[in-house]
């Protein structure tokens, strides 16, 4: 993982991304990937993060990060939104035709 860091880091440097960007962008990814495993739970991720929960909702203020988003697309569709299989249903009935 540390030399894929690296290669990482280089190609950043190499096609001029600022610093500020650099850690931007990482503190967003990496702040949506453990919000994602929680499930917008700030106060999960804040506790995994090593954080306060008020600090972790100041940051994501500062990224433009909008948790409501994150929860909202981590939920399963309420029943009348899911996709049917009714045809493969009625075709499993009918004998596999």
């Amino acid at each position: 993982m540390r030399r894929e860091l690296d290669m990482l880091v280089g190609q950043m440097h190499a096609t001029g991304i600022s610093y500020d960007e650099g850690v931007r962008e990482f503190k967003r990814r990496f702040l949506l990937h453990v919000l994602a495993n929680h499930r917008g739970n700030q106060c999960k991720s804040a506790d995994e993060l090593g954080m306060h929960r008020n600090t972790l909702s100041r940051t994501l203020t500062e990224l433009d990060l909008d948790t409501a988003q994150i929860r909202t697309g981590l939920k399963r569709p309420v029943r009348s939104e899911r996709p049917t299989n009714k045809v493969q249903s009625i075709t499993s009935a009918a004998g596999g035709r």
